[in-house]
C-alpha cells in the first residue's frame, strides 16, 4: 500500500513541460522540446561601438514561449533552459576571458511591479555553467524608461539616454559580458557600451538569447 501511495503522489506531483505539457521527465523543459531551440551562427549578428553582438537565436516558436514564460509569467524554473541555451552558444565562441558578467538592469520601479529581473536569474545559471562571476553592482538603470517594443531605433536611443549609471568603485579592469533576452535595433546594448567605456571599461562582449523575425 505504501509503495502504491508513493507512486501515486509522484504521478500526482511530477512536474509538467512548460510546452508539450508532458510529465515523462518531470522536468520544466523536457528534452525533446529543449532539442527544438535551434541556434543562429557562431558569428556577430552587428557590431556596435566596436563591440561584437551575438544572438543565439530567433525570437520564434519554443524559444519565444521559453522567454515570455519567464519574463511574463514567473515560470522561474526556465531561467536555467535559457542560460543553458545561451552558454552552448558562449561555448562554442571559444571565448576563454574571466569575464564579469551583467544583466541588463531593471528600473527600481519595474522592479518592484515584476517582483524580479528575469535575466539576472539567467546570468546567475549562466555563471555556474560557465565559472564565471556574475556583477550586478557595476551598472544600473536609474532612469525608469519607457518600453521599447513600440519604438523606432531613433526613439529607443533618446528614450534610453542617461538611463545607466556604472559604479566606479566596482572592478573596472576585468572584461565584461552583458546578457540580455532580446536584441531588436540594439539600442539597449548602445547605451550600456557607452556608459561602460566612460568609466574606462573597453573589453565588451554582448549576447542576447534571440532577436525577432526579420
Amino acid at each position: 500500500m505504501k509503495k502504491f501511495l508513493l507512486s501515486l503522489l509522484d504521478l500526482i506531483y511530477r512536474k509538467k513541460c512548460y510546452f508539450c505539457n508532458s510529465s515523462k521527465y518531470s522536468l520544466k523543459m523536457c528534452p525533446d522540446c529543449y532539442e527544438e531551440l535551434v541556434f543562429n551562427s557562431i558569428n556577430p549578428e552587428r557590431i556596435i561601438e566596436g563591440v561584437n553582438v551575438y544572438v543565439c537565436g530567433v525570437y520564434e516558436k519554443k524559444l519565444q514561449k521559453l522567454i515570455r514564460g519567464l519574463k511574463y509569467h514567473r515560470q522561474k524554473e526556465l531561467a536555467y533552459y535559457l542560460a543553458e541555451f545561451m552558454y552552448e552558444y558562449f561555448a562554442k565562441l571559444n571565448d576563454t576571458r574571466d569575464f564579469q558578467v551583467i544583466a541588463v538592469p531593471l528600473h527600481k520601479n519595474r522592479i518592484k511591479k515584476r517582483k524580479y529581473n528575469h535575466m539576472e536569474l539567467v546570468a546567475e545559471e549562466f555563471c555556474r555553467l560557465a565559472n564565471l562571476e556574475p556583477n550586478f553592482e557595476l551598472i544600473k538603470r536609474v532612469k525608469d524608461t519607457r518600453p521599447q517594443y513600440k519604438l523606432s531605433r531613433k526613439e529607443r536611443l533618446a528614450n534610453l539616454s542617461d538611463a545607466f549609471e556604472a559604479d566606479t568603485a566596482k572592478d573596472l579592469h576585468k572584461p565584461v559580458l552583458i546578457l540580455d533576452d532580446i536584441c531588436t535595433t540594439g539600442a539597449t546594448f548602445e547605451e550600456m557600451i557607452k556608459t561602460l567605456r566612460n568609466c574606462g571599461i573597453n573589453e565588451i562582449v554582448c549576447m542576447a538569447s534571440s532577436s525577432p523575425v526579420c
